[in-house]
Formats: structure tokens, sequence, C-alpha cells
């Protein structure tokens, strides 16, 4: 009888429970069928987006700085701004370190300029000069030069339209990619179908020793230039190693009355530059300071061939100032550099007038 019950009873909740579940059912909505017009529009869809989206332009390759612009920019979180000159020349601005002479009148201005891959506080002869000479009365003015031509980054021109694209871009500059959807395959012809090339770069390209040369002397002169503001009595161009034959080229090319004083500390000729010195050095027609060390045979052969080059000319005024390297002791050989050029600069030496 119980089980009789039992059933019943759940019989009757199955049919209580029946209608309210229908319904939940039948709501449920099916799927909405894609309308006719639906595939066309997605079809087209690409088409259009590439029509109305204009060709990239070539991309320009970023221009590598220089080791020396980086140095430079090392110099100047270094140095107090007081000593940081941006001097100007047609290639853009460059950093020169600026000390005034520490005396009520100065006696003139020295202009540094460091050899290949040294910075303008070089701490052989640039450094300890630029920073010691202000105390015996002379202006010191230390130049950045660029890279050695030889050493500098190589450019990548930006890349060039390939043929095709060129041949396209000038039947119409103005069309856009695609105008229309794309054809159905059996009906595009063969030369549609292959792909126009990407634009490629062109070659590495580096400046040549003429166009280094070039810039090498426009900062020469712009130093010049800002000596001459300063009202500087006398101008005087001091090189260390290559910055020796840039000195001495740059008064050969543009001899300046202003500039009446050549010193050259261990010079040299840079690679791939000529003439030599020996060929350069006579012929200028101011005082010139030969320091060289006489323990490096390299630069006492070279001395030796600039000595009797000297010899040949009828009013030379050259003087050759022999000094010994020290390596093993670097703050002792640039004291005695130091001093050196103090004693010539004291001398107020002149080159003789023109006959």
């Amino acid at each position: 009888m119980s089980r009789t019950l039992a059933s019943t009873l759940s019989l009757c909740c199955l049919t209580l429970l029946l209608p309210c579940a229908a319904p939940v059912w039948a709501e449920e909505p099916a799927p909405a069928p894609a309308p006719a017009d639906a595939a066309p529009a997605a079809a087209e869809a690409p088409a259009d987006a590439s029509a109305e989206t204009p060709a990239a332009p070539p991309t320009e390759h970023a221009a590598v700085p220089e080791r020396s612009e980086n140095e430079a920019q090392g110099l100047q979180q270094q140095l107090p701004n007081t000593e940081q000159q941006q001097l100007t020349t047609s290639d853009g601005n460059f950093l020169a370190l600026w000390k005034p002479a520490n005396a009520a009148e100065a006696s003139g201005v020295v202009i540094l300029i460091p050899g290949d891959s040294e910075s303008a506080d070089w701490p052989q002869a640039i450094g300890p000069l630029r920073n010691k000479l202000p105390d015996v009365g002379w202006s010191s003015l230390s130049l950045t030069l660029p890279d050695p031509h030889d050493q500098a980054p190589q450019v990548t021109p930006a890349p060039a339209l390939s043929e095709a694209a060129s041949a396209t871009a000038e039947a119409d500059p103005a069309a856009p990619a695609s105008d229309t959807a794309p054809a159905a395959p059996e009906e595009t012809p063969a030369a549609a179908t292959q792909a126009i090339p990407a634009p490629e770069a062109g070659p590495l390209t580096q400046a040549t020793p003429e166009q280094h040369a070039e810039r090498v002397l426009a900062r020469i002169q712009a130093a010049v230039a800002f000596a001459q503001s300063q009202k500087a009595k006398r101008i005087v161009l001091l090189g260390h190693g290559s910055g020796g034959y840039w000195a001495a080229r740059y008064l050969g090319n543009s001899p300046s009355p202003e500039v009446q004083n050549l010193l050259l500390v261990a010079a040299k000729v840079p690679e791939g530059f000529s003439p030599p010195l020996e060929e350069l050095v006579p012929g200028l027609k101011l005082a010139v300071g030969d320091f060289y060390y006489k323990d490096q045979p390299a630069d006492r052969t070279a001395a030796l061939k600039r000595q009797q080059a000297s010899k040949r000319q009828t009013q030379p005024a050259y003087v050759q100032v022999a000094m010994k390297a020290l390596p093993g002791n670097p703050a002792t050989e640039q004291e005695q550099l130091f001093r050196r050029i103090r004693g010539w600069l004291s001398l107020d030496v002149k080159a003789p007038a023109a006959q």
C-alpha cells in the first residue's frame, strides 16, 4: 500500500513540473539565418580596406652616432657647464672645452687639436695642457674632432622603390593600391599574381677622405673664430698626434694673420692622407715648435725628416724639442711636456717677415 502511494505522489510531481519546463525549452531562439548579401559584403571588406590604406613610404635608417659624439656626451655629463662651448659648422654643432686664463690679461688662446680617437679631454697632452695652461696666463680651447674617416659609422641610404613599384607609382601616383575586389583565380592574369618585391636599402656608404678633411678643417676654423671673438692677443694651434697634421694643413690652406704659432706634439700623418709633414710644415710662414719623443724610433725618424726639410728653407722659424718618453710615470711625462710648452710660449717666437 505504501509503495503504491509513493509511486502515485512521484507521478503527480512530474505532472506538475512538465508544464513549467516546456516553455523554457520552447523559448530558446534558434540561430538566425545569415542575410543573403552578407557573404559578398564580407568578401569585399578586405579589398576595400586595402584600397583605402596608402602604401607605407620607405623607412629611413636612423643615423648611428659616432664614437666621438658619445664621448662628447660623456664629457658634458662630467664637466661643469662653464667649461663647455658648442661651436657650429655647416655639419652641425660640436663640443669644445673652454677654460679662460687665470689672469687679469690673458697672453692668448691655445687651441688644442686631439689626434685620431682622442677626446677633447684626452689624458695625454690634451687634458693636462688644457687644465694647466690657464694657470700660466693662457686660455685653452680643446676641440672634439669627428671619427677618423675609416672608423666612422657607415650610413645606410633610405630604401629605394623596386622597378615594378616605381613603374606603378609613375603610372598613377595618386591611385590607391586596389580599386576593385580581387578577380577570380581563373580570370587573374599571370603578371598580376606576381608580388611586387619589397624596397631594398642601398649599399652602405662612408665619407671620403676629402669629406672628412672638410669636416675637420671646418671645426678648426670655428675654433679660430671663437678665439678671435675673445679678443685674444695671440692664437696658437697645438696638435697632438694626427691633430698636428690637421693643424698644419689648416694653416697651409687658410693662412691667418691672427695665428702666428704652431705647436706639434708627437705629430704624425693620419692614415690615407698626404702630404707628409716634412713637406707641409717647412712651407708655413709662421713659427713652429716641434716636440717629439727621441726614444721612440718612428717619432725620431719622422722628426729628423722634418728638421732636414726645415734647413732647406731660406728663413726658417722652426724649433725642434726632443723629449724623453716616460711610460712608467705618466704624471711626470705630462709635467715635462707642460714645462716645455710653457717655456716655448714664453719666448714669444715669431716668424720672420716675408721678403
